[in-house]
């Protein structure tokens, strides 16, 4: 990989986190693969050499359960889900050059291949753990279906990972009070050969991967934390009949993780494109073999740990590239509540399509309406809101109204000049979105296009071509044609269908989805025919109608006492991670419980870190009426040297405590993983009570 600028000399993959092949799609789903294939189509807008790669995750202990209950095979179960995924997403102007399964020939030969290169190298071994059994069924249990305690925060944890807590990864045996979730019975332990991957002694070489990784700064920093607590290693075989065999000798029958041939796929895909096209358009090896091959992964926050740590460790140790950049992107809620299908409270992928709406209309919501790695809120009231004030108002607009004029003044685009002032306009948007791409902001990319397109409604309103005679009109109408032709390029890559039925509006040539940036100061088309408008309004009566089948869905659910919580995920073998935010979106408190917390503006007069602690720093806070001593969890995340005199908001009501000797009166507010300290935007002095 290189870190020059987009676009490279080099060729370029990307990819999305795989959707688990057990459940319909939903718009948590779609927020991954539209905004990936956004990034793709982009990258390919500035003249990158690309591909865009996916494939189904067919393995793993929820197919196999559920494929019993079916009374299917596992095998037959996830391809009907696999076969769906594919008829879905070009549905959504998704266009996946390979999109293969994890349990085809291609994947399962490199998964293989891999694994025994990570065996030469010496870095598997064989160990004798303790597995889950279920003394009623007599029978092993896998991780997903144990429950207990977490070992290292005490929270309430899954068999392979704190789900609710802490979110590390678990090893077979390190939960505490385990319990089988199906049948409730205490689990026993019983010593089975195992295959572990030596990761611990990849930690020199993760955290220089991490000094060079690009993208979202979530996928970046997190992982720092693990490295400095110690890495374990990571068990890669399981006791199941559905899986990938282990290479070799395998006298237990073991299958390996799913979480080792899911991350392959993507180099399998990469490769099957290849057979595809032929390598003389496109090489796999030049993306995960040679030196230069720029690899850049979208995925859920949830699996960052399976992206950041394992994978790259196995790439190095199989001699492949390791990925230039890692976008991790936030969950999506409901109307400000936990998206849960177990609920129903979910807009569904076919469920959105049979209400007739234009796909581009979602994809631009899903990725212009916060950053990457921010979680996001969908309602029909701000889908109506989006659609109709930006792609109906500004962008449709535009487009129509100037190409109209054009069209029917002019019969295409006059014979003018184009003028200084606007050409330095486009060349700003397209310098606009070039840094956007580069620094992995699609919001920031669709920005560019919606903006342009402003600035075009208001250049043809500040000169009325309508009030001037042709001659006077023409050099008015060649810049706003040429501005419609700049604003149908850059927004391509977020409403692909929409851009493509633009382009050819105004004769635009080539293709839309092949034809670069650069081409947006070339002359527009002399001749074309008379537009159509591209958007139409969200009307509001259709927005009650959505909200009321919503609800109505909700509540028939919820009223539903047999409705036991759904493992229909399709992103990895993870749980329905946006069902775990419902609780805090759900709980309330009033006025009066508000009042009690006493939170107050302080200024930090010291910083030092706590000895033998990776995270914590003691802190000496100035809140007006006395300096407190507060211990805060930002050592990592923070330069200390630079934090005197640094703002902060405190809760000054919170009770005592003591933090590796240390006593902390106090709590310091901060936002996300990262610890972004809260401050005030004005000059509130130390000890002003926040109200």
């Amino acid at each position: 990989m290189s870190n020059d600028d987009f676009p490279t000399d080099n060729t370029a993959v990307v990819t999305c986190g795989l959707p688990y092949a057990n459940g319909d799609l939903h718009v948590g789903h779609l927020r991954g693969y539209t905004s990936a294939d956004t990034f793709n189509r982009a990258l390919r807008k500035l003249g990158q050499q690309t591909a865009y790669v996916c494939g189904s995750d067919m393995h793993g202990t929820p197919i196999a359960v559920n494929a019993e209950k079916a009374g299917v095979s596992p095998e037959e179960f996830a391809l009907d889900y696999h076969e769906q995924y594919e008829e879905t997403f070009p549905r959504f102007n998704i266009e996946f050059d390979n999109y293969g399964h994890t349990h085809d020939e291609t994947n399962t030969e490199t998964t293989q291949s891999i694994v025994r290169k990570l065996e030469d190298e010496g870095y598997v071994y064989e160990k004798e753990i303790k597995v889950a059994w279920d003394p009623v069924e007599d029978q092993p249990l896998p991780d997903r279906y144990v429950e207990g305690t977490c070992p290292y925060c005490g929270e309430q944890a899954r068999g392979d990972e704190c789900d609710e807590g802490c979110g590390r990864h678990l090893e077979p045996g390190e939960i505490e009070d385990p319990v089988s979730s199906v049948t409730g019975n205490p689990a026993e332990y019983r010593e089975r050969p195992h295959k572990f991957f030596e990761v611990s002694e990849l930690s020199d070489y993760l955290t220089e991967f991490l000094d060079d990784l690009q993208g979202t700064s979530n996928a970046k920093n997190q992982p720092r934390e693990w490295i400095e607590s110690g890495l374990q290693d990571w068990c890669i075989t399981r006791d199941l009949d559905w899986g990938i065999d282990y290479p070799g000798e395998n006298p237990e029958n073991l299958v390996l993780y799913v979480w080792v041939d899911a991350p392959i796929e993507y180099i399998s895909s990469t490769k099957q494109y290849s057979e595809k096209v032929g390598k003389d358009e496109y090489d796999w090896e030049n993306v995960w073999r040679d030196d230069d091959g720029e690899i850049i992964h979208v995925i859920g926050r949830d699996i960052i740990q399976h992206h950041t740590i394992f994978w790259p460790a196995m790439l190095h140790v199989a001699e492949y590239n390791a990925p230039r950049a890692i976008c991790a992107t936030g969950f999506v809620t409901i109307n400000g509540k936990g998206l849960s299908t177990s609920r129903n409270r979910a807009i569904w992928a076919q469920e959105y399509l049979d209400e007739g709406f234009h796909p581009d209309l979602l994809r631009y919501y899903l990725t212009t309406m916060g950053g990457f790695q921010q979680d996001l809120d969908f309602s029909w009231d701000r889908f109506q809101e989006r659609v109709n004030g930006e792609l109906v108002g500004t962008v449709g607009n535009f487009l129509y109204r100037s190409l109209l004029f054009a069209q029917r003044n002019f019969g295409g685009t006059p014979a003018a000049d184009l003028s200084a002032e606007v050409e330095a306009r486009i060349e700003a948007a397209i310098a606009d979105f070039t840094d956007a791409v580069n620094e992995y902001e699609i919001r920031r990319a669709g920005d560019a296009a919606v903006k342009l397109a402003q600035f075009g409604n208001e250049y043809i309103q500040q000169h009325e071509p309508w009030k001037l005679d042709d001659e006077e009109a023409a050099p008015v109408i060649r810049d706003c044609v040429q501005i419609a032709k700049a604003v149908t390029l850059l927004i391509e890559p977020i409403t692909p269908g929409k851009a493509e039925q633009a382009w050819d509006q105004f004769a635009g040539e080539g293709d839309v989805h092949e034809v670069t940036v650069d081409a947006a100061l070339e002359p527009p088309a002399a001749e074309f025919d008379e537009p159509t408008e591209l958007f139409e309004k969200v009307e509001d009566e259709r927005v009650a109608e959505l909200n009321e089948k919503l609800a109505e869905r909700v509540a028939e659910a919820e009223d539903d006492e047999d409705e036991s919580e759904s493992d229909d995920t399709a992103g990895d073998d993870e749980a329905d991670v946006s069902d775990e935010l419902e609780p805090l979106l759900d709980s309330r408190i009033d006025f009066d419980d508000f009042q009690e917390l006493d939170i107050r503006v302080g200024r930090i007069e010291s910083a030092e870190p706590i000895e033998d602690s990776d995270k914590l720093a003691k802190l000496s806070v100035d809140i007006g009426v006395e300096t407190r001593q507060v211990v805060a969890g930002i050592k990592q995340l923070h330069d200390l040297d630079e934090l005197p005199g640094t703002k902060v908001v405190l809760l000054a009501n919170m009770e005592k405590a003591e933090l590796f000797g240390v006593e902390s009166n106090g709590m310091v507010l901060a936002a996300g993983e990262e610890a972004d300290l809260l401050t005030t935007h004005g000059d509130a002095e130390p000890g002003t009570k926040v109200r």
